[in-house]
């Protein structure tokens, strides 16, 4: 019984200290291994890198947009009345002041011929009055009033013709009359449209693009653009371009002038529309040296050795590169691998470039 005590007693003991080795020295040890390691040098990551360098970028703009006649007109009547004759057929073309539509106007051509009546004899009258004024027959005031008699009438006259010219509807511009929304008797007001008038020629393209785009995009641009439905590209140049960005959408509008779409193109068509603007002073690097971050962009300069992180304004990309507007100058050397990993300050070894 004393020897099983005296067993179970030195394994306890051994167990102990087995537990205080485990627990102190192994750690100590650790402490000592993590120690030497900091103590010592941390190797230098292996990277490639690229040298920024200014060269020409082609600025691809793609935008959509909308074809618009360059003229476009709802035909209205200027006084309500009956439609005596349309002489017009839908959808043919038509020259500026063709007379398009007829409105009754029987009663203001009674009125002219009564005026025109009134004019011939308030103008006898007058005559014969300065003839007597010549001779002392008559006062210098009767000749006045006759005189002002004539020239009253003259003036009812002129505007029987003002009012009279408003039965008459007239093409605006050279352009292509719609369809009609009316017949020869209809009764007609100033509300009613008769019908649209559209100039094709030229060919008025609105699109917009990013305020970013404002300093590049500039009048007298080429560009191209294609219509749904209609094969091929067509050209244009940037007419005008709006001298303010819309808060709404943060985007600059653009209208440019096609004059050579062989009629193949219609206001209201969508079209898609491509610019390109060439840039000499560009600085672009791969896109895998480029690091997003919760504020911004930053990439990895290479510098005596070590990588420095800085922040820089990304523009336009392409395929495999991006323009970066800010924070790069030429010849700087930018980290390309490695990057997931990569501290501030942490040693590096350049291994390969990528070429330009």
């Amino acid at each position: 019984m004393k020897s099983i005590k005296t067993t179970v007693l030195v394994l306890v003991i051994i167990g102990a200290l087995v537990f205080i080795k485990l627990k102190f020295f192994e750690n100590r040890t650790d402490a000592s291994k993590i120690k030497n390691t900091k103590g010592g040098s941390v190797p230098s990551s292996a990277v490639n890198v690229f040298i920024a360098k200014k060269q020409t970028f082609n600025e691809q703009i793609i935008s959509t947009g909308t074809a618009l006649a360059n003229e476009d007109a709802s035909l209205m009547p200027e006084v309500a009345g009956k439609v005596v004759k349309i002489y017009f057929s839908e959808g043919t073309f038509v020259k500026k002041n063709t007379l398009l539509v007829k409105i009754n106007d029987a009663d203001l051509r009674a009125q002219l011929d009564k005026i025109e009546l009134q004019i011939k004899l308030s103008d006898q009258m007058a005559k014969r009055q300065k003839d007597l004024l010549e001779i002392n027959g008559v006062s210098q005031e009767a000749y006045d009033i006759a005189l002002n008699q004539a020239n009253g009438y003259k003036s009812d006259r002129d505007l029987l013709h003002a009012q009279l010219q408003k039965t008459e509807i007239r093409a605006p511009f050279d352009g292509v009359v719609g369809l009609k929304s009316i017949s020869e008797g209809s009764y007609v007001t100033p509300s009613s449209v008769v019908a649209t008038i559209q100039q094709l020629t030229p060919m008025k393209i609105d699109f917009s693009v990013p305020e970013k785009y404002m300093d590049l995009v500039k009048k007298g641009d080429p560009l191209t653009f294609s219509a749904e439905g209609i094969k091929g590209a067509f050209k244009a140049n940037v007419f005008a371009i709006e001298p303010k960005i819309d808060l709404a959408t943060r985007t600059l509008k653009i209208r440019a002038l096609c004059f050579d779409h062989q009629n193949k193109l219609l206001p209201g068509a969508f079209v898609k529309v491509e610019m390109t603007k060439e840039s000499s002073n560009s600085i672009l690097i791969p896109t895998e040296g480029l690091i997003p971050e919760q504020k911004g962009y930053k990439v990895f300069f290479y510098h005596n050795g070590k990588a420095m992180s800085g922040k820089v304004e990304p523009g336009t990309r392409t395929d495999s590169r991006i323009v970066i507007t800010s924070g790069i100058t030429e010849g700087d050397t930018i980290i390309t691998t490695g990057l997931m990993q990569m501290k501030n300050e942490a040693p590096v070894k350049i291994i390969g470039s990528v070429k330009q």
